[in-house]
């Protein structure tokens, strides 16, 4: 993931991007990835891990009738959309914002596991917002005790981020 990471942060440089991230499923991986570059500070403003509902709900102002909807839910692309727009609008600095969202597992429904959301909000004269949905090629952690496969899924969805974000800036 590291040549992806310096390539992010080649693209923060070249269109003098300042990115602030919303993580959830990835537990601030992004930012841990991007921490570890010399300079990363002149691009990277900080990174929102807003793993729980109430997080979401306190920290980024989602709605908690969204976030219980049964037909949204937390792991959705509006969601991700809103934890986008949040961290960009409670970050004044930052020009770019991503987000992340997903079903990493053990325990997630059946037809959701694996499911990632990664969305990008950019601050110009109207703010423009994508959002991208993946399905994890790792396997699901057999339980709660299976750290590696959950460690792997983290991991790939870091770099979707990492790289949703690259395709994006072009």
């Amino acid at each position: 993931m590291y040549s992806e990471t310096l390539n992010l942060y080649a693209s923060l440089r070249r269109f003098e991007h300042r990115l602030v991230l919303a993580e959830s499923c990835t537990a601030g991986l992004v930012a841990a990835e991007l921490g570890g570059i010399p300079g990363i500070s002149n691009y990277l403003c900080g990174s929102l891990v807003a793993y729980r509902n109430d997080s979401k709900i306190r920290w980024a102002g989602i709605e908690p009738a969204v976030l219980e909807d049964p037909s949204v839910g937390p792991v959705s692309d509006v969601v991700t959309l809103a934890l986008a727009e949040s961290a960009l609008q409670c970050t004044p600095e930052a020009t770019l914002a991503g987000a992340i969202t997903g079903h990493l597992g053990p325990g997630s429904p059946e037809h959701l596991d694996g499911i990632v959301y990664c969305a990008i909000a950019v601050r110009s004269d109207q703010t423009a917002t994508i959002c991208k949905e993946y399905r994890l090629s790792a396997p699901s952690p057999k339980d709660s005790q299976d750290i590696t496969a959950r460690c792997l899924r983290q991991a790939q969805a870091a770099k979707l981020m990492i790289t949703t974000l690259i395709e994006f800036l072009g």
